[in-house]
C-alpha cells in the first residue's frame, strides 16, 4: 500500500511538472501574431518569440497582451504546487519548493518551447509571473524598477537584467526578508538565467548598438 502511494505521488509530481513546462511552452507571441496580424514575429525584428519583439514588430497593444499572457503562464504554472498541498500530498513547508520547481519548468518551457520548435522568448515575463505568485511585494517593486529603467534608458534588456538582480538583493533587506531563504537562492538562479538568455543583448549594450524601445512613440516629423 505504501509503495502504491509513493508511485502515485511520483506520477502526480511528474504530471504536474510536465503540465507546468507545457503551460510555459505556449508560444504566445507566435500564435497571437499569426492569429491577429498574420505575422510570424520570429521572421522580423530581433527574430525573438517574446513580448519585446512583439512590441517592436506589432505595436504596443500586441506587445502588452503577449506580455500579460506570458506573465500569467508563469503564475499559473507556479500555482500548480497548491494542488499538491490541497490534496494533502505535500506538507505546507514544501509548497515553496514545488512552486519554484514548477515555475522554473514554465520559464524553461517559454525559453525552449516544445510547441514552437524549442525557440522561444527570454523568460523574463514568465519569471515575473513566478515572482508575483511567490513574493508579490518584491516582484512589484522589481516591475516598477524595470519600467523606470526602460523609461530612462529605452533598453528592455538593461531593465530586465537590473530588475531581475534586484529580486534576490531586495530579499536581504529587513522589509522584504522571506520566510524561506530558498527563495533568495532561486532569485540568483533566475538572474543567472536572464544573463544567459540576454548574452547577445549584453554584447550590444557594451558596444553601444543595442536596440531601443520607446514606450511613447517619438514624433517623426
Amino acid at each position: 500500500m505504501e509503495t502504491q502511494f509513493i508511485v502515485l505521488r511520483v506520477l502526480l509530481y511528474t504530471f504536474l511538472g510536465i503540465l507546468a513546462y507545457f503551460i510555459g511552452s505556449i508560444p504566445t507571441a507566435v500564435w497571437y501574431g499569426k492569429a491577429f496580424h498574420n505575422v510570424d514575429v520570429r521572421t522580423q525584428g530581433s527574430m525573438n518569440a517574446g513580448a519585446t519583439n512583439t512590441f517592436r514588430v506589432l505595436g504596443a497593444k500586441a506587445g502588452s497582451i503577449v506580455f500579460l499572457i506570458d506573465v500569467f503562464k508563469g503564475w499559473t504554472a507556479t500555482t500548480l504546487a497548491n494542488i499538491l498541498y490541497l490534496d494533502d500530498v505535500i506538507w505546507s513547508y514544501h509548497v515553496a519548493e514545488f512552486k519554484i520547481i514548477f515555475g522554473t519548468l514554465a520559464v524553461l518551457g517559454h525559453i525552449y518551447p516544445a510547441l514552437s520548435g524549442f525557440k522561444g522568448g527570454k523568460g523574463v515575463a514568465t519569471s515575473l509571473g513566478l515572482g508575483l505568485c511567490m513574493f508579490p511585494a518584491v516582484a512589484l517593486v522589481c516591475l516598477v524598477l524595470f519600467f523606470v529603467i526602460l523609461a530612462v534608458s529605452h533598453y528592455v534588456s538593461l531593465g530586465s537584467i537590473v530588475s531581475t538582480l534586484a529580486f534576490p538583493l531586495l530579499m536581504f533587506t529587513q522589509e522584504f526578508k522571506p520566510d524561506d531563504p530558498l527563495l533568495i537562492g532561486f532569485g540568483f538562479f533566475a538572474f543567472a538565467l536572464v544573463i544567459y538568455t540576454h548574452r547577445k543583448n549584453i554584447q550590444r549594450l557594451l558596444q553601444g548598438n543595442e536596440n531601443k524601445i520607446y514606450l511613447i512613440p517619438r514624433n517623426k516629423s
